[in-house]
């Protein structure tokens, strides 16, 4: 069987992400002497705290088109390891934030009240929105304020996700918390027989860094980061009725790159990625996620008797032992159930791709091998007064994205539109990217091909590498549609 991540293991294994457990080669030069020791003896054992399901954010007001929203941005205390509060960021009090449910064709309006000590910018995802409601890394929101985002959910079903943008800041505040799914849906999916309901899961998984009390240690670049946690637990196990469940697989780590696998081989079906669902499911035994990469998948629990436990192992390793970071959560076949659900041979049609007006190229470099590296674009870090490249609206255009680093890996993030990928390395892209992205990975020395069209909104927008330590550091460009 073909695999993405056997397609990817080369480069990746190049840079030390090995996808077949491979050890670390750092990806930057790190200042270690800023780093907190681990936590080691607050870890809990493995898989004996539960998966939590993520709360649903309930409107504040319906009316016959809008769905009205208020969230607040707080610093509160929550168990995440047993028996320790650790300080959080948050949406509301909840890590990570609660799940919104939207539809397409109904607006989405979300007060954002900032009751935190620094400045914040909420970006949705994936989605296709104003440049007023994007979330711009300089467009911020102070202490104190507040300003209302309105998603107009104009765009077909996806899994999407939110989280803090400000420029400098995102990648600390997003590691304390500012993140959550907001799950999109419209009368395609509904249609499906896929499963629904309870057995129609979300599973965000990142990363942490725990020092000594319990409390979570914010390092650029830090290779410590070797606590997985699942929707905000370490390590859960999560009870299943021997049945087959959908799992909207998220990776809301800034760095990790995760290699997603059942312990026993067995068949994970993807059916979608970060832009809805895919044209045919994807039958495979592995999900490669960048951070910032969605997948949905459906596992058939029916396979198992009830009392059989599996995990769900992760065979990227490159910060932490195997024991810490080989293992993400256990799936515990607890009771039999009805399952009338299925997946379709055909999940959707994609409209055949216009023919492109214009072409242009990015370079990715990172600095390597020193303690505060800088990320460029094009040799030039972010600056959001230029224009890195000016777009016609209506356009269509291939862009070329090169890695020109030699051991570091990047991925890539185009705000406003999803894209479809054409080749990377020359080749076709395999069966799981072949719906709609706005997140790819570009392994060391790779080279991805993409096409997206520019005929949703005019304004300015950025595109970065979705390591947020990356973008933090530089690695961002600004593009004007007009």
């Amino acid at each position: 069987m073909v695999t993405r991540r056997r397609l990817l293991g080369t480069g990746l294994a190049a840079a030390g992400v090995g996808l077949t457990g491979a050890s670390f080669t750092p990806l930057l030069g790190v200042d270690r002497a800023k780093a907190s020791p681990a936590a080691a003896s607050a870890i809990p054992e493995l898989f004996t705290v539960p998966m939590p399901q993520m709360p649903v954010l309930r409107p504040t007001l319906r009316t016959a088109t809008t769905d009205h929203y208020d969230v607040a941005m707080r610093r509160v205390r929550k168990e995440i390891l047993p028996g320790i509060q650790t300080d959080l960021l948050t949406y509301n009090g909840n890590f990570p934030g609660a799940t919104i449910k939207a539809r397409s064709g109904r607006t989405v309006i979300v007060r954002h009240r900032n009751e935190l000590d620094v400045p914040t910018s909420s970006h949705l995802h994936g989605a296709s929105v104003t440049q007023a409601n994007d979330g711009d890394p300089m467009d911020t929101l102070a202490p104190g304020g507040d300003r209302l985002y309105t998603y107009p959910n104009k765009q077909p079903h996806a899994s999407l996700w939110y989280h803090d943008h400000a420029h400098h800041m995102e990648s600390e505040n997003v590691y304390r918390g500012l993140h959550g799914s907001y799950l999109l849906t419209d009368s395609i999916e509904d249609k499906l027989p896929l499963p629904k309901g309870e057995y129609d899961v979300v599973v965000a998984i990142r990363d942490a860094h725990f020092d000594a009390a319990g409390q979570l240690v914010y390092v650029m670049d830090d290779q410590q980061r070797s606590t997985l946690l699942v929707n905000g637990a370490p390590y859960p196990y999560f009870q299943v009725a021997a049945r087959k469940y959908r799992l909207r697989l998220a990776n809301m780590s800034n760095q990790r790159f995760l290699g997603l696998r059942l312990a026993d081989g067995s068949e994970i079906v993807q059916i979608g990625s970060d832009g809805g669902l895919l044209p045919r499911p994807h039958p495979t035994d592995s999900i490669t996620l960048s951070p910032g990469e969605r997948a949905d998948v459906v596992v058939d629990f029916s396979r198992y008797k009830v009392g059989d436990k599996v995990v769900l192992e992760n065979t990227i390793i490159f910060a932490g032992n195997a024991e810490q970071v080989g293992q993400v959560m256990r799936f515990d076949v607890v009771r039999t159930a009805l399952d009338a659900s299925s997946v379709p041979a055909v999940l959707r049609s994609l409209p055949a791709l216009p023919t492109p007006t214009n072409e242009r190229t990015v370079v990715l470099k990172m600095e390597e091998g020193v303690a505060h590296p800088k990320g460029y674009i094009d040799g030039k870090m972010y600056d959001p007064a230029r224009v890195d490249a000016s777009i016609r609206f209506g356009a269509s255009e291939v862009w070329t994205v090169t890695n020109a680093n030699p051991r570091v890996p990047h991925n890539f993030h185009m705000h406003l539109v999803q894209f479809r990928v054409l080749e990377r390395g020359g080749k076709p892209p395999l069966p799981g990217e072949s719906g709609l992205k706005d997140t790819v990975i570009v392994a060391p020395g790779e080279t991805v091909k993409l096409q997206a069209t520019f005929d949703s909104y005019r304004g300015t927008y950025v595109y970065h590498c979705h390591m947020l330590d990356h973008s933090a550091m530089g690695m961002m460009a600004t593009m004007k549609i007009s």
